[in-house]
């Protein structure tokens, strides 16, 4: 985890206060990400990180004249309280009792007249929307051209510009084409002449493009028009082979400059329709302010049509989830075998599954910066080792090792908890009623029309029956060859009000199944599997729905108190096990081969 010195935010946060002092602004907010409402953002959009010392994914500065605030959610509670400690910034841990939300924060904070500033183009306009709310009803105003930090940032790396490439239908499994004629079909439902589109993993989909922008994630920066003549994606037009235009040209889409949008929507004329939590608020305003359009807010259609996948994109992540499930069991076996060497670290463990995994056919990236956490580093959920602070695996307690891959034939997220050598009962009984948790969910029979808050309870309920809980939701949307944490669909139990999580459990959906516990100052367990929604049955009831693992990887049997199980726990297990051999068993041999026979026998 790395520290920044905190007298080095100091001093930029000095220089900040000196801007927002001369251009009279009492409140700046400092969101993370990038213009397209990007979850993970390219290095060179990290003006939260720079001004707070902070490196998590998720969280929001807000600073006036007298204090400074990071607001961060349970994932990263340790790791933020421990990154900031000394840097003028203190910690709103978001969702913990007594703790207020930003909007209720500024609410308070605020005096009468004052001026909130905030970079329009990093913060998502329904958030926008409501600051601009809360400074109206203290008689003050919101400007969205403030960028302070921008200012300030020195040696800041280079805007992102990688070169595009086309993926083959064989993999996609559906046409630009015919994605644009399926988007259109929702607009003229939805009665709008014009969507404008700006998330990164939805224009990459609709165009069937990917690109290495951001790292982990295969996208390009662009932004996208669509009318219901022709398609236009606003990007460097040099990114792009001369195969690549064809399909476009073929399409009807027109290649426009990246920063464009921003004047071509002043000529437009209307129903626009815009999601405002997946547009920013500067794209907001200017459609706002042009009184030929009406405004529709709507969800983006490609959100939802990109989260079912097709036929041939699960055909593909069945086959890459059996190549990247034996990657990960080798990698176990190697660990489990030399780990009493002393010489392996948490970051050496990463980095050895993390070459292991770049063999398979196809890899192109990580979906995401390998976690390997050692005993209570794994309490910090999204904790990240490198040579510099990595501890060293001794054998004894646990190692949680949460990794992915991204492959022409999809995206993997896989978390396994591994015992290193002799484990505490707590441990054991936590790892059991985690894996009882998953097992639950993933075996789920349910009416289509369900969504993730409906079945959250599956997961969470063993630990609920003896007062545990984990701060974060039980399973997420994954992407294909796209973000490993995609929207609509995931598992929660409490909805979060302005977010897109109550989407209906899809056929074709895939989700994370990860229930997990964690002990600050002791120990972390997760264990994660893919799952995809698949059709069960029909009756006088309705459409019956169930989950196929995709994830094959054994679980650690060594971490594993029967007497936590019942009966059909059991039966779970061993019916997942037996799959998890006959899929990987053509990949080993010898020694490997009989340790993978152990590791699925049936208990």
């Amino acid at each position: 985890m790395e520290l920044t010195d905190c007298n080095v935010i100091k001093k930029r946060l000095d220089a900040v206060r000196k801007i927002m002092q001369k251009q009279k602004v009492d409140i700046y907010i400092v969101a993370t990400g990038d213009y397209h409402i990007s979850e993970y953002a390219g290095d060179y959009f990290n003006e939260r990180e720079y001004i707070t010392g902070f490196t998590g994914s998720a969280g929001t500065a807000v600073i006036t004249k007298d204090d400074a605030k990071l607001f961060t959610d349970g994932r990263y509670f340790v790791q933020a309280k421990r990154q900031i400690e000394g840097t003028g910034f203190s910690l709103m841990a978001v969702g913990a009792p007594g703790v207020p939300d930003i909007y209720a924060y500024c609410l308070d904070v605020a005096e009468h007249g004052w001026t909130m500033g905030f970079d329009g183009r990093t913060v998502p306009a329904q958030m926008g929307l409501l600051l601009t709310d809360i400074m109206e009803e203290k008689c003050g105003k919101c400007v969205y051209d403030f960028d302070a930090v921008g200012e300030i940032y020195e040696d800041r790396p280079e805007f992102p510009h990688s070169k595009a490439f086309m993926l083959e239908e064989k993999y996609a499994g559906e046409s630009v084409a015919h994605k644009l004629e399926r988007i259109r079909w929702q607009m003229r439902h939805k009665k709008a002449d014009i969507h404008i589109m700006t998330t990164l993993d939805d224009i990459c989909w609709t165009f069937n493009i990917r690109g290495l922008d951001v790292e982990c994630n295969p996208v390009i920066m662009a932004y996208s028009v669509i009318t219901m003549d022709n398609a236009y994606i606003y990007t460097d037009r040099d990114r792009f082979d001369d195969n690549t235009i064809g399909v476009f040209d073929d399409a009807g889409v027109v290649i426009c400059p990246y920063n464009d949008i921003y004047s071509d929507i002043e000529g437009f004329k209307g129903h626009v329709l815009i999601d405002t939590r997946r547009v920013n608020m500067s794209i907001y305003e200017k459609v706002d302010s042009n009184k030929e359009c009406v405004m529709i807010q709507a969800d983006n259609p490609a959100m939802l049509l990109k989260a079912v996948k097709n036929e041939t994109e699960i055909r593909n992540l069945r086959d890459v989830h059996i190549d990247d499930g034996a990657v990960v069991t080798k990698f176990i076996f190697w660990l489990k075998e030399n780990v009493a060497d002393g010489n392996i670290t948490e970051a050496g463990a990463a980095q050895y599954l993390d070459n292991l995994r770049s063999g398979i056919k196809d890899y192109i990236e990580l979906s995401f910066d390998t976690i390997s956490a050692y005993n209570e580093n794994a309490a910090m959920m999204h904790y990240h080792a490198d040579e510099t602070n990595a501890a060293r695996l001794r054998p004894e307690g646990m190692l949680l090792v949460d990794s992915g891959g991204q492959y022409l034939r999809g995206t993997t997220d896989i978390t396994r908890t591994i015992a290193l050598g002799p484990v505490t009962d707590e441990m054991k009984k936590y790892y059991t009623l985690t894996l009882k948790g998953m097992l639950n969910l993933a075996d789920a029979r349910f009416l289509k029309g369900c969504t993730g808050f409906n079945l959250d309870i599956l997961a969470r309920q063993p630990l609920w029956n003896i007062g545990m809980d984990y701060r974060c939701g039980t399973g997420h949307g994954i992407g294909y060859l796209l973000n490993v944490h995609e929207s609509p669909n995931g598992f929660r139990w409490k909805h979060n009000p302005g977010h897109n999580d109550l989407a209906v459990i899809e056929e074709g959906m895939v989700t994370s199944d990860e229930p997990g516990v964690y002990i600050e100052g002791q120990f972390g367990i997760r264990i994660e599997n893919e799952i995809v929604c698949v059709k069960d049955y029909e009756n006088e009831y309705g459409t019956f729905l169930k989950f196929d693992m995709l994830t094959m990887v054994p679980l650690d049997k060594a971490l594993i108190d029967k007497k936590y199980l019942d009966a059909v726990d059991m039966e779970r297990l061993n019916s997942y096990h037996k799959m998890v051999y006959e899929k990987l068993c053509p990949y080993f041999e010898g020694k490997e081969l009989e340790m993978l026979k152990e590791a699925t026998a049936a208990i």
